[in-house]
């Protein structure tokens, strides 16, 4: 129980730096409007998960 709740609050204090970043951050960057700019943002996380998940199927198959 003690570990979920360590889990959940640096969760908690992980998204709200996120988010905190996002507010006061972002703002700096000059990136232009675009719909290639919105698609990139919507899909690179996906990507990057996709591209992690598939690095570990060959470090799981030799265990």
């Amino acid at each position: 129980m003690k570990n979920q709740l360590g889990f959940l609050l640096k969760l908690l204090l992980l998204s709200a730096l996120i988010s905190l970043l996002i507010k006061y951050a972002t703002p700096t960057f000059l990136i232009p409007e675009t719909s290639t700019n919105a698609l990139i943002l919507v899909l690179l996380p996906t990507v990057i998960m996709i591209t992690i998940l598939l690095l570990r199927i060959p470090a799981q198959k030799q265990n």
